[in-house]
């Protein structure tokens, strides 16, 4: 089939042309000069083409602005698919529940899916689509093409046409909405969660956002459009929620839902207590680390109980949150050596728990390996060196960093405190290093962000099996040769 939109420019008045042909394996959408397509229906014999065509027809470029073809193009996709997803949450009785924050969310997310799985039937993505073209796919379960390839998109919007007209298989869908820069949250409100879960108002993109006001104004705009807010209190400046009635979670005696007792099991867990409302005291058994990994235990517990399990059925469902790729995933290294992978993306707060967390494990030799939080505008400085004055001499045998700003400004700051640190621009000249110098039963923490630093990289010489670097983050061909033009061109 094919769909072929015809316009004539310049005539405010002329209707879009479609045509269906059959047999024809490609679609031709016209994107530039500018599309003027008005309202309209159409009545066609097939009810996903006739409402997938009366769909294009609501699309509406009035003002005929001249847009890149790429804007054009997403413009366009962007409104068919939430269009979609309006009528299939108008259809169909399912809970939404989201997750934004400056950190965490991936984790969150995948905490909260985990945990309602095994008594709910829970639609998610295990990736990060998290903007406004990959958020509705994650609804239907579809997998993001390339914006031109448009018979793709012709093929996305017929088959969730189907699944709206269908019977909706899901209890729950859990998304991750995200945003780099203001304005962008206000997009998804179209969604209208039951649930949204913040999970922490810290320092994030603040080349966009300049200060931590600005974070928070657009972090919390989604308590202008969700049914009801839960809130991590504890990375979250109490200013920010006067007013607002939401729900928080957290380690603060007077959060909604809280750890009232943590006993720790070393690199294998803890045996925890939550406080759930105004339940009775809640035992979980947690194997995901830290302080970081009890707020995310914590925030799927409380997702739980708002989407109505019993108590069984989230300790059925905890029992099966374990650490994620690149986020707290302990691996077996050389020499009898362990690792902690958190090397997905890193800010402050989350890397200060992790080295909390390697503070407090046992070993002949404990390693940092800490690369450059990016992303952090003006506060690159005070973060970094906020890192550094963090690391104590006496629970590191030393400090290892990658990229600028760490050597800049986090490797003095844990020199000043007495560290012994080494600096590298490189993660696979670090992680030569490290190998080297790594004595037996070794504990080696790995932090850092992308560009520049891709500290996963840094691990590969330092596992104990060769096949866990699929286990890494971001080890696809498209990104591994990010890495190779990034690394070889220093």
């Amino acid at each position: 089939m094919v769909v072929v939109l015809r316009h004539q420019v310049g005539h405010p008045t002329s209707r879009a042309e479609i045509y269906f042909e059959q047999e024809v394996e490609m679609c031709v959408i016209p994107v530039s000069p500018p599309i003027k397509i008005l309202h309209g229906t159409c009545n066609h014999k097939n009810k996903e083409i006739s409402s997938f065509v009366s769909t294009l027809l609501l699309y509406n470029t009035n003002n005929m602005i001249k847009l890149s073809p790429k804007k054009i193009g997403k413009d366009f996709v962007c409104s068919i698919l939430e269009s979609q997803v309006r009528r299939l949450r108008k259809k169909h009785n399912f809970k939404l529940v989201a997750v934004v924050g400056s950190i965490g969310k991936t984790s969150t997310k995948l905490a909260i899916a985990h945990a309602l799985e095994p008594s709910r039937r829970v639609m998610y993505q295990t990736g990060n689509y998290n903007d406004r073209v990959t958020v509705p796919l994650v609804m239907f379960g579809r997998k993001l093409p390339s914006l031109f390839n448009v018979p793709a998109w012709v093929k996305i919007f017929l088959l969730n046409e189907k699944t709206i007209r269908l019977p909706y298989f899901y209890d729950v869908v859990v998304v991750e909405l995200g945003t780099d820069k203001p304005g962008e949250i206000a997009r998804f409100a179209y969604l209208e969660p039951d649930i949204t879960v913040v999970t922490a108002i810290t320092p994030e993109h603040m080349e966009c956002f300049k200060t931590l006001d600005g974070v928070a104004k657009e972090e919390l705009t989604v308590c202008d459009f969700s049914k009801k807010i839960l809130v991590n209190a504890d990375d979250t400046p109490a200013q920010y929620l006067e007013g607002r009635g939401v729900l928080t979670y957290g380690q603060n005696p007077s959060n909604t839902y809280k750890v009232t007792n943590y006993e720790s099991q070393g690199l294998q867990g803890a045996d925890v207590e939550l406080q759930l409302a105004s339940e009775p005291p809640f035992q979980a058994k947690a194997h995901i680390l830290g302080r970081q990994g009890m707020k995310i235990l914590l925030a799927a517990a409380a997702v739980g109980q708002l989407i109505g399990l019993t108590d069984d059925e989230l300790q059925r469902g905890l029992q099966e949150i374990r650490p994620f790729a690149g986020r707290m995933q302990i691996l077996t290294g050389i020499k009898g050596s362990t690792i902690i992978d958190d090397t997905y993306n890193a800010s402050p707060a989350p890397v200060m728990a992790a080295l909390d967390v390697l503070y407090a494990a046992d070993a002949p030799q404990r390693i940092a390996i800490l690369g450059n939080m990016n992303e952090l505008g003006e506060y690159s400085e005070e973060a970094h060196v906020t890192v550094g004055s963090y690391c104590r001499p006496d629970m590191l045998d030393f400090v290892v960093t990658i990229g600028p700003d760490a050597e800049k400004y986090l490797a003095p700051a844990a020199r000043a405190k007495g560290c012994t640190v080494h600096s590298f621009s490189s993660p696979y000249e670090a992680g030569d290093f490290i190998a080297k110098q790594l004595k037996e039963k070794a504990i080696v923490l790995a932090e850092g962000s992308q560009n520049l630093v891709f500290a996963e990289e840094s691990l590969k010489p330092l596992l104990a099996d060769k096949a866990d670097e699929h286990k890494l983050v971001r080890q696809s061909q498209y990104w591994l040769n990010i890495k190779s033009k990034q690394f070889t061109t220093l």
